[in-house]
């Protein structure tokens, strides 16, 4: 255990720990907004988030072609803005198609909750495996070699052509903190902030906490519950679309399985701020970012993902609710 090495880096583990922790927080949003509406974990979602970020390196690879280059952000920044897009625009599509064909016909048919589960997890494996067969889907209709750039070998690490280059904007003791760690955690907290203030202040947002709350009543008051499931589906796609571009930013490369680990941690975070709460699942990815970073400095790296789950089996022995146990049905108008 090397304590020293984490008392002499402890700005720069806390630093890039919150940029990881915030693409968690992101994610997290999407758990957290279906279980607060349906009380329902949505697995899928973690493929939600993948799809997003091959939207991103087939936008940069549609937009810039397949030449490496080095960019700072401000120069690739109209490139990422409509990699952003892209990305945004898949993740909310896939997030509408899971709610379209693995939820809405079960719910409206009353299953037990286990069977959606059930469903969710087999889209799950279902999503991931069809973005791993995808070369031999396009070959299938005969555009393999006109595709090759983005369906070329499938299961194998898939990466930007373009390098974002960080670069350094001011000290805080000896890290100097860089512009990408202030745009990812600038980004999440912003629309954190954003879906707040949606969610509390908006027509839509009284809605989805009415259904939140007690659907039945919900329904009564004429508040249609099948669009505010969508539209809960619709935002966590959307977060997790823009997690997505951010994941990019700082890794910059993805797999057909690179949703699986990633989702899991912001399930995590979601559990860990409260499951149901919207502020929760923005604290739980920023703490859960830290500690991962502070544990692989002592213990090592290949502990990273143990310290994760211990920290949260810690919080669910100490407060099973999570650290901010308010649901999302009774957040404060």
């Amino acid at each position: 255990m090397d304590f020293a090495f984490l008392f002499n880096n402890i700005i720069e583990l806390t630093i890039t720990g919150l940029a990881l922790g915030a693409i968690y927080a992101l994610v997290a949003l999407g758990y957290t907004m279906v279980y607060g509406v349906l009380q329902l974990i949505n697995f899928a979602h973690s493929e939600v988030f993948m799809y997003g970020t091959f939207a991103v390196a087939w936008m940069v690879f549609f937009l810039h072609g397949s030449d490496s280059v080095s960019q700072g952000l401000g120069k690739a920044f109209p490139l990422l803005l409509a990699a952003l897009v892209a990305a945004m625009v898949m993740s909310a599509a896939i997030a509408l198609l899971l709610e379209r064909v693995a939820y809405r016909p079960l719910i409206k048919r009353g299953a037990p909750k286990l069977i959606i589960l059930i469903s969710a997890i087999g889209a799950s494996f279902s999503l991931a495996e069809i973005m791993g067969l995808r070369d031999q889907i396009s070959g299938w209709i005969g555009l393999e070699d006109n595709l090759d750039v983005y369906v070329g070998k499938a299961r194998d690490v898939y990466s930007l052509p373009v390098t974002i280059q960080p670069h350094d904007l001011f000290p805080i003791g000896n890290y100097t903190v860089r512009d990408i760690d202030v745009l990812v955690i600038g980004a999440a907290l912003a629309m954190m902030l954003g879906l707040d203030m949606f969610v509390r202040r908006t027509r839509f947002g009284r809605g989805i906490r009415a259904v939140a709350q007690d659907s039945e009543s919900a329904a009564l008051m004429g508040v249609n519950s099948s669009r505010v499931i969508q539209l809960t589906f619709l935002i966590g796609g959307l977060m997790a679309g823009a997690a997505a571009t951010l994941y990019m930013i700082r890794i910059g490369s993805t797999r057909q399985n690179a949703g699986f680990i990633l989702g899991v941690k912001a399930f995590t975070a979601a559990v860990l701020g409260g499951i149901g709460n919207l502020r929760g699942a923005l604290v739980g990815g920023l703490l859960l970012g830290v500690v991962e970073n502070y544990g692989s400095a002592v213990f090592g790296s290949q502990w990273k993902d143990v310290v994760a789950f211990v920290l949260l089996i810690l919080i669910l022995l100490v407060k099973p609710s999570g650290l901010f146990g308010e649901a999302l049905g009774k957040a404060r108008a």
